[in-house]
């Protein structure tokens, strides 16, 4: 949500920055902005919009020169998306420039304040109020930018990551965070600055990733200099190297970057399961359960938290936990679970979920999970984010890179590495025979050559997808670890299309949903042949007297519901609790299809941002 780019260095900084800008597009945004020092002049220009919007309105005034620049993609939140509330902004002086990602919570109060001592405001943003703030600070104190910058932080309520620039002191930009990522590429005398390291892979693999209420003094000419912003404590940051390739972020001939990562998931699945799962020794090997195994092995339940997708994901692992590792298991959305006050204790074990590690409410239930004395264990995508460095322990999904808003491959690694875990608590706690064990560990080898042949059938699909491309709403049905996946059938087919879907367990159509089934309700069905097959095809039997059209997801060489339904997709057979990752596959393919054939834009779904970083 929202995007930040800045360079400080030898190169001309506007080609670096909105070609950044355009990686970063993913995030979500309605608006963009650029702002270029040429040595003289601050230059800045923004507009409503998309980056291509921003580069033809710069080029065409002339607004590209300079080393020194920030970038920004905004996705509103304090004032509609128009070309004033775009970032960056000025201060009153003109001297000052920020961009900004986050909500300034108390920016009202602070705002009236500045009127006060006559400040006046062009927008309705909140990160007006902030760089006004920062100049107000600078002058009265009469301190360097970056104190000023450091007294305004302790002074303001929310969360933010931002970049400040003052063209009377054109070798530094200050950058600080607090529960929204930035990181700091270091390059040969030069500095690059963004919310993730997509827009500076291709001129160094070297990040300093920030910490929350950690700033930084970027110099030319100086090592980078880290403080905490409460206390002024000095850092000694820690440059990570970078394992992303320019490859990775590309489309890679694909038409969109969704289907590039739905074809992507045989390789990220076994590259989420590699070095960890050793079917010929029959071990599963994940060292961050290893070194705390007695946290899970004694805990009372399992607390699963996360956001869209990733609760979804948490969803299946439910059922995975509870039937393989005995554990109660409780699956909280993270946005809901800090405002219940909640019962926590050190006897829980608190799972949290989030593809980029970055999921503000994801954050928050981490924080007051360990404020309870709970046992954090994070489950994400990225090294060095946030929630892998909150966690006491966890595992990456190592997925790669997922720029396409609408999750595909982050769910099926996140089920990977939820089953490993769960597979090995069973096996810890001689839950699971050695016979039965190696049936799954064995399952979960094949399933990369099993979601490749669920690919194949995209053909089929498309077909399937061209007829009902025009409906105004879908229904989703699934039994035990199916019922997850129609509710991301569903939450695929509405984020991406427009199209209204809803999910349910196959059981609860006749509490209310039967209602709405006629002959121009499509109801996709999963109907595998493990786990309830009697029942569902039960439903199946109710939907086509009712005469809907039935899209049925089926294992290979079904006969009963294929006799039923209007149209079949045939997956391989495996075992019950590995389904999911197949059955997906079709309904990722057929939301996708549908979506591009409406003529929606795939990879940036309107109002939708990749990373939610603010409430």
């Amino acid at each position: 949500m929202c995007g930040i780019v800045g360079y400080i260095g030898h190169r001309d900084a506007y080609p670096i920055i909105t070609k950044g800008l355009q990686r970063l597009e993913y995030r979500g945004y309605d608006s963009a902005g650029i702002a270029l020092f040429d040595g003289e002049s601050l230059n800045v220009c923004k507009t409503k919009g998309k980056v291509s919007d921003l580069k033809t309105k710069a080029e065409s005034s002339e607004i590209i020169t300079g080393k020194i620049g920030l970038g920004h993609t905004r996705w509103a939140t304090h004032g509609v998306p128009n070309d004033v509330n775009s970032h960056p902004h000025y201060s009153n002086s003109g001297d000052l420039v920020i961009i900004h990602n986050g909500i300034i919570e108390n920016y009202e109060v602070i705002k009236k304040e500045l009127i006060k001592r006559g400040y006046t405001f062009q927008s309705d943003t909140d990160t007006e109020v902030l760089i006004n703030l920062i100049e107000e600070i600078k002058t009265k104190e009469n301190v360097k930018l970056g104190k000023a910058v450091q007294i305004a932080l302790n002074e303001v309520v929310g969360a933010y990551a931002i970049a400040v620039f003052d063209k009377n002191k054109p070798n530094e930009i200050i950058v600080a965070k607090l529960g929204s990522p930035l990181a700091i590429g270091v390059g040969e005398e030069e500095f690059f600055i963004a919310s993730d390291a997509s827009p500076f892979i291709e001129y160094t693999n070297n990040a300093i990733y920030l910490d929350d209420e950690e700033m930084a003094i970027i110099r030319l000419g100086k090592e980078v200099n880290v403080r905490k912003i409460k206390n002024d404590a000095l850092i000694n940051p820690y440059v990570q190297e970078l394992k992303l390739n320019l490859e990775q972020i590309e489309k890679g001939g694909y038409e969109h970057f969704m289907l590039k990562e739905i074809y992507e998931q045989p390789n990220a699945i076994k590259d989420t399961y590699r070095g960890r799962l050793r079917t010929n020794s029959g071990i599963i090997k994940m060292a961050g359960v290893e070194d705390h195994l007695e946290k899970f092995l004694n805990a009372n339940r399992i607390i699963i938290v996360g956001c869209g997708t990733s609760w979804h994901a948490g969803l299946v692992a439910e059922y995975t936990f509870e039937d393989l590792a005995r554990i109660p298991v409780e699956v909280e959305y993270a946005s809901e679970f800090r405002y219940r006050n909640p019962i926590i204790t050190e006897k829980d074990v608190v799972i949290a979920i989030s593809q980029s590690g970055e999921t503000a409410d994801t954050l928050a239930a981490i924080k007051l999970s360990k404020e309870k004395g709970a046992f954090v264990f994070g489950v994400c995508n990225v090294v060095g984010s946030t929630i892998a460095r909150e966690a006491h322990a966890g595992s990456y999904t190592h997925a790669g890179p997922e720029i396409g808003v609408a999750s595909t491959k982050a769910f099926t690694t996140q089920i990977t590495v939820l089953t490993l875990l769960a597979l090995k608590l069973a096996k810890a706690k001689g839950n699971i025979s050695n016979t039965d064990f190696h049936t799954y560990i064995s399952g979960l080898e094949a399933i990369p050559n099993k979601v490749a042949e669920c690919l194949s059938f995209n053909d089929e699909v498309k077909k399937i997808a061209s007829a009902y491309k025009d409906v105004s709403n879908c229904l989703y049905l699934g039994r035990g670890y199916n019922f997850p996946v129609a509710l991301e059938g569903a939450l695929k087919l509405k984020e991406i299309s427009y199209i209204h879907a809803e999910g349910y367990p196959a059981a609860e159509m006749k509490h209310g949903p039967i209602a709405l089934i006629d002959e121009h309700m499509p109801v996709i069905v999963i109907a595998t042949k493990k786990g309830h097959y009697d029942k569902i095809v039960s439903n199946v039997q109710e939907i086509k007297s009712r005469k809907g059209k039935i899209i049925a997801i089926v294992t290979q060489g079904d006969e009963t519901v294929k006799a039923l339904a209007d149209h079949v997709i045939e997956i391989p057979e495996t075992v019950e609790s590995l389904v999911p990752l197949l059955t997906t596959i079709p309904l990722q393919l057929l939301s996708y299809h549908i979506a591009v054939m409406r003529g929606c834009n795939v990879d940036q779904p309107r109002n939708l941002a990749k990373s939610v970083t603010v409430e």
